[in-house]
């Protein structure tokens, strides 16, 4: 009997890739197409819109035709995407703008002064005011480029481009709807007050749908991809939600966190979460099925920086050396902290003021505490996160972690300790990609539902934390969490002085 698959595309930050899953989570021609990412001035992070769709859109074929050499029924395609792009195109849909990650920061004035004017925002859309978000893209666009920003006819998203290009129509879902800033978590339609803080029209949007919608390719569509125009491609969801989904994070109460280039902590909810502090996002995967929680820009950049500052001599990716370095200095650096904010930061203060530093730095510390506490130092903002959750409300009785960073003992036990509770890592889990096969397999009858993938990740090992250094990390925690608003004010200050060229988190 011929293996019924869905192929799931992620649309990632610097690549895409696609791959035939079935419903035991088992992948066939996976597919990587690389793209750049773009630093055209300091803080802008962009990337050439036409370059990405048409990376997707080979990685799709390829996939697919691998899926047919392999005598396997392909039942439709489904999406993962990176949030917070934007892109403004013309009448006929081509590109008038970049397309502007998440990692962009030039709207860092008008986001900081839309969390001053407006808070309110934040809690009705789900979406923190920050740079990253399409909201504050578009109020630097009618501040800065009034005449660009005049002459767009759409705005919209890396994946609403793909998806015009396979199907003909300009449509998104909720799930990347609700990481905009323009849609209301409440009603899931575009939100009058956000349009009009934006300056633009609902018509200038693309229609909402449900993230499980079906869709037919178009002749032209099936053409490039080299199959048959009635298969059917489902919508899907943004890529931290779906990341969830895919390390089988599905339940109330269960966490994902990763930790790769950034990294992120989310638990799995049944609706929007409002927080009055602003500390979390909220968006959504399906009806009846959310994300909260927050991401960090420093994750393993920050031990990538160590590593150029302090370890030149090692040469590039000596992860494992730069490991045992940490080790030989004690949990706490002997009260060294570091805030590791090299990017600015995200969640739980989503600030672009934000700088690293060191604090508590004396005569005794040596190299080996600069390193530990600068894994610790991310560590604990994870922690922090965690700590913004509970504090809105959730219970996380379980975490699951992911990304690079697992690659090395030191670092697993480093989180345990500093989320101060245990910690288990998936085995073999495929992250965005897997999760939007799962939705697009429960939408198109493959499966019951997609809450099959906590049955179908497995917990490779679980990490209990050490009580001494968990108590360390719990006193230092409080400490860490203040020096954040202890030196607000010479980062601003720090912010008018001149500045070196930033490279993009990716």
């Amino acid at each position: 009997m011929t293996r019924a698959v869905v192929v799931g595309i992620d649309i990632g930050t610097t690549s895409a890739k696609a791959g035939a899953f079935d419903a035991d989570g088992h992948e066939t021609g996976a597919n990587e197409v690389e793209y750049p990412l773009l630093e055209p001035q300091p803080g802008w992070a962009v990337q050439e819109p036409g370059v990405v769709v048409d990376a997707v859109v080979e990685a799709t074929r390829r996939a697919l035709a691998a899926a047919r050499e392999a005598d396997l029924d392909v039942a439709g395609l489904s999406f993962s995407t990176a949030l917070h792009s934007l892109v403004g195109v013309d009448g006929d849909g081509a590109p008038l703008t970049d397309l502007l990650t998440w990692a962009d920061q030039r709207a860092s004035e008008q986001a900081e002064r839309l969390k001053r004017e407006r808070p309110h925002l934040h809690g009705q859309t789900g979406t923190p005011l920050h740079p990253m978000s399409p909201l504050t893209k578009l109020v630097w666009f009618r501040e800065e480029e009034p005449e660009l920003h005049a002459q767009v006819a759409r705005w919209c998203g890396v994946k609403e481009l793909v998806v015009h290009r396979m199907t003909g129509a300009w449509i998104t879902e909720h799930s990347s709807g609700s990481a905009t800033g323009l849609m209301s978590v409440q009603t899931l339609e575009w939100l009058d007050e956000s349009l009009e803080v934006a300056g633009i029209a609902r018509e200038q949007l693309c229609e909402l749908a449900p993230t499980k919608h079906i869709m037919s390719l178009s002749a032209e569509g099936a053409r490039e991809l080299g199959c048959s125009g009635a298969l059917p491609l489902v919508l899907g969801a943004g890529d931290g939600p779906l990341a969830n989904l895919g390390v089988g994070a599905t339940s109330p109460g269960v966490a994902a966190c990763s930790i790769g280039t950034s990294g992120a902590l989310r638990c799995m909810v049944e609706r929007p979460v409002v927080d009055p502090r602003g500390r979390v996002f909220s968006y959504m995967l399906s009806e009846g099925r959310w994300v909260v929680g927050g991401a960090i820009n420093n994750g393993g950049v920050v031990l990538q920086w160590a590593q150029e500052a302090l370890a030149p001599e090692l040469g590039a990716h000596e992860e494992s050396k730069m490991m045992e370095i940490a080790a030989q200095a004690p949990p706490g650096s002997d009260a060294l902290i570091m805030l590791p904010y090299l990017l600015s930061e995200r969640a739980p203060h989503w600030s672009t003021l934000a700088r690293g530093a060191y604090v508590g730095l004396t005569r005794a510390h040596r190299r080996e505490h600069l390193v530990r506490a600068a894994l610790e130092g991310v560590c604990q903002q994870l922690a922090l996160v965690l700590a913004s959750l509970r504090d809105a409300g959730q219970e996380v009785r379980e975490i699951r972690a992911t990304g690079g960073f697992a690659r090395s003992e030191l670092w697993r036990q480093l989180l345990c300790d500093a989320l101060g509770q245990d910690v288990g890592f998936p085995e073999g889990h495929q992250g965005s990609g897997f999760g939007a096969a799962l939705l697009g397999m429960e939408a198109l009858g493959v499966i019951a539902s997609f809450d099959r993938a906590a049955e179908l990740i497995a917990v490779e090992e679980t990490r209990t934390p050490d009580p001494a250094a968990r108590d360390m990390y719990a006193s230092m925690l409080p400490v860490f969490d203040a020096l954040y608003d202890a030196l607000g004010p010479a980062f601003a200050a720090l912010r008018d002085l001149p500045q070196p060229a930033i490279p993009p988190a990716v």
